[in-house]
């Protein structure tokens, strides 16, 4: 059984990362020389699969000078079960041998007293707990682990958090955020990258002057990847599992979907699935009515979480329009006035359902966008010159 070279839905494989050579350079770079990143981009543009190729890369070039760790947010609720968390996931990579991490887990802490427990499986089951009063006081000493571990054993570190913008959900948010900016900005042995979906949230993070982590260090703005690398990655990967896309077709694959790395990857890989085993026109549009139908639950909750101002400002966006202020266009649409017409275009903003270019809105999921034109205006997902050929 051949696998498909195409990934979506989680971190791409080495083998199903494309381009991003800009990127990957600067940012390992970055982290080597102990510069702090953070990365902005719309979700599903690729910021973890950028992070994973990046680490991994470093981890196998330089295993003895750096110690990695990445760590996604998302389920973390609190201040304190973020370092519990930091704190676990750095002694675990500060060592091979978990008698070391017992070790350190007893011997780096002034202030706090953790809870080892080990399973079994030492390596799976090893966890740390702390008094979450103490936490609150001596937070410090966890932020502080991997200078401390640094500077025991001589060695570098980097630090991935994923959906930092999380951390504006916690208790006592201002506090923590500068209490991290206290901490973090001080050490010498370790790099942060910090990155996340909410590319609105993490802007005001990082380029709000009155916020601590106001110039904490290099922002990089994730771009889309080019039309023509999709090209070649695209027939390079039928190739290489003995099948067969023309260029064009591939081309049109990446029109499509606008080259948005997350659906171009699922369109190819629908695609490659049903061709047999040259694709076709029609195995490609059988491919998107493939993807729209299982993305669909996703569309539907997207339109029901807005409210019906807010659907009708979509549906001026998804015609064309650009003077959403105009008399005629709020009259037309039924967008109210032009402040709630400002409102919303803020609100479809913060939620990444649009983003503006060169003064005009678009959506930000292209296949979401074609899914909504047919919604609301019966419009074919395919042109008639486009389904030719």
């Amino acid at each position: 059984m051949i696998i498909s070279p195409f990934a979506y839905g989680n971190t791409v494989s080495s083998t199903a990362f494309t381009n991003r050579e800009n990127e990957v350079k600067r940012l390992k770079d970055n982290l080597l020389n102990g510069i702090n990143t953070t990365i902005i981009s719309p979700r599903r543009w690729g910021k973890s699969s950028l992070v994973e190729k990046v680490v991994s890369e470093i981890r196998k070039d330089y295993p003895k000078e750096y110690r990695a760790v990445v760590i996604d947010l998302f389920t973390l609720g609190s201040q304190e079960e973020f370092l519990e968390t930091y704190a676990r996931e750095v002694i675990k990579a500060s060592s091979g041998k978990w008698q070391e991490w017992i070790s350190y887990g007893k011997e780096l802490f002034k202030k706090l007293i953790p809870k080892i427990t080990m399973g079994l499986d030492p390596e799976n089951d090893f966890s740390l707990s702390f008094d979450w009063k103490d936490l609150r006081k001596h937070g410090e000493e966890i932020l502080n682990l991997p200078e401390t571990i640094g500077q025991k054993k001589g060695i570098k570190w980097i630090i991935c958090l994923d959906e930092f913008q999380n951390i504006s959900g916690y208790n006592d948010y201002e506090n923590f955020e500068k209490k991290l900016r206290a901490v973090w900005q001080r050490q010498k042995n370790v790099a942060y990258c910090l990155f996340g979906s909410k590319r609105h949230m993490m802007s005001d993070i990082f380029n709000n002057p009155s916020k601590p982590f106001y110039r904490f260090g290099d922002i990089m703005l994730l771009p889309k990847i080019e039309e023509s690398r999709w090209v070649d990655f695209i027939t390079t990967k039928f190739t290489e599992t003995n099948k067969i896309i023309s260029k064009e077709d591939a081309r049109f694959i990446s029109v499509l979907m606008k080259n948005h790395s997350w659906y171009v990857q699922q369109l190819a890989h629908y695609t490659w699935n049903s061709a047999v085993p040259i694709a076709t026109r029609v195995n490609i549009e059988n491919a998107l009515l493939e993807l729209i139908q299982a993305n669909t639950p996703f569309y539907q909750k997207e339109v029901e979480s807005v409210s019906a101002t807010q659907l009708n400002l979509l549906k001026a966006i998804a015609k064309g329009e650009t003077q959403l202020t105009s008399a005629q266009v709020m009259n037309m649409y039924q967008l109210g006035t032009p402040r709630n017409v400002s409102k919303n275009k803020v609100i479809l903003l913060n939620a990444d359902i649009v983003h503006e270019i060169n003064n005009t809105y678009e959506f930000l999921d292209p296949a979401f966008e074609l899914w909504f034109r047919k919604q609301y205006f019966n419009q074919p997902y395919f042109k008639k010159s486009e389904s030719v050929g």
